[in-house]
């Protein structure tokens, strides 16, 4: 007699319309920045210094955030080492004087509303103008060398350096002063606390920036095909889909965001100079590093995190402030080798 086959077990319709479990959140790099922050109260040792140096710092990162986050952006869709980022801060710092500088009278007034007016103009400005600039930065330069991270090195070293030059022709070589506008000079104050009017408005205009970002990757489909591309292009592409032109399209939103910061940051130190983009770049680099090679959460955490640590090294400990950055890199890469998050998953 032969033995019966064992029939295989059908799910229930409750098993298979049972969700998918869902992975679980990583919320410690969350807690990074209260933690450091709380940290640091009782030995800055005064509360209305601590808040002061506290939303200094805030602030700082929130600016940098915005300039690294389109770079970390290329990085994970792309693939591409861009050494040429800084160029598109620069020329948004200065697209944005063909707006600030004509219109200086309208930025003397004390109004709070004309002067946040006609700086958006300027910031819409210089978006414009580093996104078109991406644009022919992505077909002439970056194209030709994907997938070759040496030759995009030097490529986009050497595209930085051109751009500087075309800055010096257009606009001179002189340092262009770029004073605030009138309503967003000075401090308030918080009991003791003084807090900064512009840095007030460098928080928010960050806050807005990661918020966008974070529903646009998490709540659309264009979103869904970025973070989609990031963890298989080959995939994308095979659903008939045209990840080049994604590529392109992020590359000119990495560079308009690149060009934004630019702005904030010229008008955070008053003062223009071509090379400017290219001495922050090694702070953008090491806050990409920090938060994991292409997370734009992981980016946030880690400029705020190393503005903070610089602002509370400076005052505690100066002759520390200088290598702080290093430090902190080196303490987050032995805690988590790939960074704080990794790809899109922050």
């Amino acid at each position: 007699m032969s033995a019966s086959l064992p029939v295989p077990a059908t799910d229930t319709p409750q098993q298979q319309s049972a969700p998918l479990p869902k992975a679980p959140r990583d919320l410690a790099p969350l807690l990074l920045v209260p933690a450091l922050m709380l940290a640091m109260l009782p030995l800055v040792g005064s509360f209305p210094t601590w808040v002061t140096l506290s939303v200094a710092g805030l602030a700082m990162g929130m600016m940098i955030f915005i300039m690294a986050s389109g770079l970390t952006l290329v990085f994970g869709l792309m693939s591409v080492l861009n050494f040429g980022h800084g160029a598109f801060v620069s020329v948004g710092a200065f697209a944005a004087t063909l707006v600030l500088l004509p219109m200086r009278g309208w930025l003397e007034v004390d109004s709070l509303l004309l002067n946040l007016g006609v700086l958006a103009l300027a910031i819409t400005v210089a978006m414009l103008v580093t996104a078109l600039m991406g644009w022919a930065f992505e077909r002439l330069i970056i194209m030709p060398v994907y997938g070759q991270h040496l030759k995009q090195i030097l490529v986009t070293m050497g595209g930085m350096i051109v751009v500087e030059q075309l800055i010096h022709v257009i606009w001179g070589a002189e340092t262009v002063a770029l004073p605030l506008p009138t309503a967003l000079r000075g401090a308030i104050f918080l009991g003791d606390a003084a807090i900064e009017k512009y840095r007030l408005v460098a928080v928010v205009i960050g806050l807005l920036v990661f918020v966008g970002m974070f529903l646009l990757l998490n709540r659309t489909k264009i979103g869904l095909l970025i973070r989609a591309g990031v963890e298989n292009g080959e995939m994308v592409e095979a659903l008939g889909y045209r990840i080049k032109r994604l590529f392109v399209t992020v590359f000119a939103a990495g560079s308009a965001l690149a060009g934004m910061g630019g702005v904030l940051w010229g008008l955070y130190k008053e003062t223009l100079t071509a090379a400017m983009g290219g001495e922050i770049m090694v702070m953008i680099f090491i806050v990409i590093i920090i938060g994991g090679l292409g997370s734009v959460g992981g980016c946030f955490i880690g400029a705020l995190l190393m503005a903070l640590v610089a602002n509370y090294a400076g005052f505690l400990a100066p002759k520390i402030a200088l290598v702080s950055n290093i430090i902190l890199m080196i303490a987050i890469l032995l805690w988590r080798p790939a960074g704080l998050y990794s790809k899109m998953r922050g």
